[in-house]
C-alpha cells in the first residue's frame, strides 16, 4: 500500500533526520537466461537499486548548554552529523526498510539511511 501526495512541486519536499527518498530504478524484468518475470517478483526482492531524490540533514547532535554563564549568548541550533549519500548516488538498499509514496504517478521510497547497503557515485553523472 502507497501513499498518494497531492502536491505539485518535488522542491517542498524536506526530509527529515537521517531519511532519504529514492526513486527505484526500474529492474529489468528478466533473468539472464531471459524468462520475463513478474512484477509482484521484482517487488518482492529483498535487495533493490535506486537513485536518491533528496537527503535529510543527518543524525542530530544534543546540543550542550553552558547555562552557568550569564554572559554568553544562548543559541539553540541544532547540529547534525551529516550523511555520506548524495542527491544523484545510486544506492543499493533493503527493500523492506522503505516506506513507498506515489507523486506525480511516479513510486518514491523514503528510507532510513541505514537501510543502504552501498552507494555508487559518478561524478560526471550531470556533466
Amino acid at each position: 500500500m502507497s501513499l498518494v501526495i497531492e502536491e505539485k512541486d518535488l522542491e517542498k519536499f524536506i526530509m527529515v533526520g537521517d531519511r532519504v527518498l529514492v526513486k527505484p530504478k526500474n529492474p529489468s524484468g528478466k533473468t539472464k537466461s531471459g524468462l520475463y518475470l513478474p512484477p509482484s517478483v521484482q517487488e518482492n526482492e529483498k535487495v533493490q537499486s535506486g537513485y536518491i531524490v533528496k537527503v535529510g540533514p543527518g543524525y542530530p547532535i544534543p546540543a550542550v548548554s553552558e547555562e552557568d554563564e550569564a554572559w554568553k549568548e544562548k543559541k539553540e541550533g541544532v547540529k547534525y552529523v551529516p550523511l555520506q549519500t548524495h542527491i544523484g548516488d545510486l544506492a543499493v538498499y533493503l527493500n523492506k526498510s522503505g516506506h513507498e509514496i506515489e507523486f506525480n504517478n511516479e513510486k518514491y521510497i523514503i528510507l532510513p539511511h541505514s537501510a543502504i547497503l552501498m552507494i555508487i557515485r559518478d561524478e560526471n553523472l550531470f556533466d
